[in-house]
């Protein structure tokens, strides 16, 4: 068999398959670049929307639920992180469309909206269709809460992803959401588009050329990613994001008691040892930096004792912690979007996922070796929307350059990733556009 009919094949076996409808109906207040990602993925009924933060992925998320509920006259359900429920219940009223939050598994509404931590509560069978908000967080689950959101999705003709890190590390977490959309597995998708890097069996990387250009017309079949309005053909007016002020802060390091010097610290082990001998200096000046802003401040941390010791030097701080309960989360995380409270301590794995907070411009942060939380934390503040500039303390140690090195690397593999899938978007488009012409303009043989 030849190379290029092997390719041909693989084209045809990995294209998508539509499993899904013509709308039924579409909000008003949709923007041009909204609605046709709306109709694509109502159409693809199994889709992924890679949309970047402020591009109104609740809107479209909930749009999608009300055609999918309104086609089969049953139930879809919106998981979404912890606290961001009530934001797109607030969002379903304010566009008029039919959606309740409901915790502990009852909810009137055919839209239920609640969080993946409650999902045990609710019955598939209950439900025609599934939406995932945020959806790249399923790989921060255990193994066990994962493969139990992906097998309550399995029984579902429709199914939805929206998120703006859809492969926060690699390209091989994208094999997460297409398994969960029941495209391809994960396994299947790494033995047919990846191979091992060296003797390192844990790390993977595109095959060839041809193989890689495969991959990415693939993704294209049931993903979409959108940075701004622009890169699917329309104008950016009014998501123009104001400017973003990262301001690097270094503070010595003490010296191991065995050594005369600090030095970068290489391991993981040496980096949290560094993290733990300079977690006052850091905290002193986060807190310094917090308590001479005024305005709202979000303060983000990574080890529980780094929030205690914030919350305890800032004057009329709140922290949100893992050992909060979800009602005191949400709580507290309503005071600061009201401004009850001016400056909020937590983690990025507790609040960095989904919540709107335009309101606050500035925010101190220590950075780990997580691109996803250091994107998503930022973007809580820094999205669409944002009115005015936004300023980011960024408060590191002299032993930990390996940490930015790392996360500078990851962001340009990140933007390596959406230029891809944006590109051949662009190539499908181009592609198909002029078989649609044709067919609009051919002549019926029994006229001629």
């Amino acid at each position: 068999m030849s190379d290029s009919y092997s390719e041909f094949i693989d084209k045809k076996n990995h294209s998508g398959k539509n499993f899904g409808f013509s709308p039924v109906s579409m909000p008003d207040a949709v923007f041009p670049f909204q609605r046709d990602l709306i109709e694509w993925a109502v159409r693809k009924g199994r889709a992924a929307i890679f949309a970047d933060c402020g591009l109104g992925k609740t809107l479209m998320q909930l749009a999608w639920a009300e055609n999918v509920a309104k086609k089969t006259g049953g139930r879809v359900i919106v998981l979404t992180p912890l606290a961001v429920s009530h934001q797109t219940a607030e969002e379903a009223r304010k566009f008029g469309i039919d959606a309740q939050r409901g915790d502990d598994g009852s909810a009137p509404s055919q839209i239920v909206v609640t969080n993946y931590e409650r999902l045990h509560y609710f019955n598939p069978a209950d439900f025609q269709g599934t939406v995932c908000d945020e959806s790249s967080i399923l790989k921060n689950f255990a193994g066990k809460t994962r493969a139990a959101i992906t097998d309550f999705m399995a029984g579902h003709r429709y199914r939805l992803l929206c998120t703006a890190t859809a492969a926060p590390n690699d390209y091989v977490e994208l094999g997460t959401s297409s398994e969960a959309l029941g495209i391809m597995e994960r396994k299947h998708m790494l033995s047919r588009f990846f191979t091992h890097d060296g003797g390192d069996t844990a790390s993977w990387r595109l095959k060839g050329h041809v193989r890689s250009e495969i991959f990415w017309k693939w993704m294209t079949t049931w993903a979409r990613a959108v940075r701004s309005p622009s890169d699917i053909g329309y104008d950016d007016d009014g998501f123009k994001l104001p400017e973003l002020i990262k301001r690097m802060h270094v503070v010595e390091s003490p010296p191991p008691s065995d050594a005369l010097f600090s030095m970068p610290a290489i391991g993981l082990s040496e980096q949290r040892e560094e993290r733990r001998r300079t977690l006052e200096t850091r905290c002193e000046l986060a807190a310094e930096i917090a308590s001479s802003t005024t305005g709202p401040v979000v303060c983000w941390c990574s080890l529980n004792k780094e929030g205690d010791l914030l919350e305890s030097m800032i004057d009329g701080a709140v922290q949100v912690s893992g050992a909060d309960s979800d009602d005191v989360k949400e709580e507290r995380f309503r005071a600061f979007e009201s401004g009850e409270a001016r400056v909020m301590v937590t983690k990025p794995t507790i609040a960095g996922f989904g919540l709107n907070w335009q309101h606050c411009a500035n925010q101190t942060f220590f950075p780990s070796h997580s691109f996803e939380q250091w994107y998503q934390a930022i973007r809580r503040s820094w999205r669409f929307g944002q009115k005015n500039p936004v300023t980011v303390d960024v408060i590191t140690s002299e032993g930990e350059q390996r940490v930015m090195a790392n996360l500078e690397a990851k962001t340009r593999a990140a933007e390596k990733m959406f230029s891809e899938l944006v590109k051949h978007m662009a190539s499908e488009d181009q592609e198909n556009q002029p078989k649609q012409q044709e067919q609009k303009e051919e002549i019926p043989s029994w006229l001629s």
